[in-house]
């Protein structure tokens, strides 16, 4: 599997950007998709994720109501909506798939497929 991210940029506060991950390589029907970040002298740290097939989502606490994540199965594409955006968001940004089905959606070590990451900055 091959993750392609993009959509990363520079953006004000309150800003919005749309992050798109392509995945090629094979069929992800039974794939988790995640989005993580990755902050300069942090933790890579869960976003976002998606089922594949069930189309069910999950959020850090911190980017509810602000991000949404969805996906087009015909361009085996996830997308991640993100809104009212803040400096604190300012990360490189990884689109990941996960095999492990959805109980562990927002464990890093459970992703066996990443993209390379797009940058994120918010300016305030």
């Amino acid at each position: 599997v091959q993750l392609q991210a993009s959509g990363g940029g520079l953006v004000q506060a309150g800003g919005s950007l749309r992050l798109s991950c392509a995945a090629s390589g094979r069929t992800l029907n039974s794939y988790v998709m995640g989005w993580f970040r990755q902050a300069p002298g942090k933790e890579r740290e869960f976003v976002a994720a998606i089922t594949w097939s069930g189309g069910r989502t999950y959020y850090v606490d911190s980017v509810k109501g602000r991000f949404t994540i969805s996906r087009d199965n015909a361009k085996n594409t996830n997308y991640l909506q993100m809104n009212s955006l803040k400096a604190e968001d300012t990360a490189v940004y990884y689109c990941a798939a996960s095999a492990y089905g959805s109980s562990w959606y927002d464990r890093v070590e459970k992703y066996s497929y990443w993209g390379q990451g797009t940058k994120v900055t918010v300016s305030s």
